[in-house]
């Protein structure tokens, strides 16, 4: 029994410190839109996103996956010269996609 306590602590505080994710300063710039808001905006692309969605067989909240997945959809759309993101696909297992969009100055 102790074991599995200890083992459940530890998976735990290894979900808790999971997160490293960072927005690169252009990836900051880039907003989370839905494709009702983005009517005005070119499409530039579209980019799949992927995080850890389990660690030591416990699976991570939802809402750190969600967190982290838009972290790297922002950063992926910066480097395509986007400054917009619209959910494509509900996430599943730590995947999601998204469409990258150019809506400030979107002929230019």
């Amino acid at each position: 029994m102790r074991t599995i306590i200890a083992t459940t602590i530890a998976a735990l505080l290894l979900v808790g410190c999971a997160t490293a994710l960072k927005l690169t300063p252009n990836g900051e710039k880039v907003r989370v839109l839905g494709p009702d808001e983005v009517d005005s905006c070119r499409l530039v692309g579209r980019t799949n996103a992927s995080v850890t969605w389990v660690i030591a067989g416990v699976r991570r909240p939802d809402n750190v996956i969600v967190q982290e997945l838009r972290v790297v959809a922002r950063n992926a759309a910066a480097r395509l010269g986007g400054d917009t993101i619209v959910p494509l696909t509900v996430v599943d297992e730590g995947q999601q996609s998204f469409q990258v969009y150019k809506c400030i100055n979107p002929g230019g």
